[in-house]
């Protein structure tokens, strides 16, 4: 006790604030840390509901500002933040607290990747938080992805035009027959000679954005008001025995991997 009290004694007051900050800090991360763990268990879990509240958006309005955000945070994030941006004004939590900017990896196809068309992915991710998953009785978001992709493939892109656009350049538009970002944009920059940097592909691509944006917010209206159809025809573990998408011998002819079929 002796040599502790003279321990005790010897600390100087800096030092004596700078463990008591300590202590208050560890306590409070350790509070901030149960938070989480308590958030954490409840996503997904039997606490989470869907669907989330959804209001009927204007889908030109919803692909104005698609189109503006794409220039901020590109394809994926700003095809979210267009409806959820809105839902935040209209609705308010879940959307306040959803962190749309981290969905900005979305870009070029998943961090210039070229797979998916980020507007694609965050469509999907928009109407999949909304509805509810597949495994959670939302069939209709997992369609309404479907149906997505497959009405990007067949669309002469891009659709939309901005009230005010960033570049005045008439753009050629193309059918990509496929969701994939790097043949969408490698198709468009072939009709078109523009190169992938110049300032008509980037236009190009926030036009997609929003025309995708336009065609997610006709659809989950559509649910709302109880008038959603699926309309995806594509199967492609059904009709290819593999997972895949419809134009994969385009590019890549013979080699493409051939799965052993399933026998009937």
């Amino acid at each position: 006790m002796e040599n502790q009290d003279k321990t005790c004694h010897n600390l100087t007051r800096r030092q004596m604030m700078i463990g008591a900050t300590g202590v208050l800090a560890a306590g409070t991360a350790l509070t901030q840390f149960g938070g989480l763990l308590k958030s954490a268990h409840a996503v997904g879990g039997p606490t989470e509901k869907w669907p989330w509240s959804y209001e009927k958006l204007d889908p030109a309005k919803t692909a104005e500002i698609a189109y503006e955000e794409w220039y901020r945070v590109f394809c994926g994030a700003a095809v979210i933040n267009s409806v959820f941006s809105q839902l935040r004004a209209k609705v308010g939590e879940p959307y306040t607290s959803f962190p749309v900017d981290s969905f900005v990896f979305l870009e070029g196809g998943m961090v210039g990747w070229g797979m998916t068309c980020g507007s694609n992915a965050g469509a999907a991710i928009v109407a999949n938080l909304i509805i509810g998953p597949r495994i959670a009785g939302g069939t209709e978001g997992h369609q309404i992805s479907e149906d997505i992709f497959q009405w990007y493939s067949e669309a002469s892109m891009p659709i939309f035009v901005p009230k005010t656009p960033k570049v005045t350049t008439k753009l050629v538009r193309t059918t990509a027959e496929s969701p994939l970002c790097h043949v969408s944009v490698g198709k468009w920059m072939k009709a078109s000679g523009y190169p992938i940097g110049s300032a008509e592909r980037k236009d190009r691509c926030a036009r997609v954005a929003a025309s995708v944006a336009f065609h997610l917010v006709e659809l989950l209206n559509d649910w709302k008001d109880g008038k959603y159809k699926h309309a995806a025809t594509h199967k492609p573990v059904k009709e290819y025995g593999i997972t895949a998408q419809m134009n994969c011998m385009e590019c890549h002819g013979n080699d493409v991997p051939t799965p052993p079929m399933a026998k009937k």
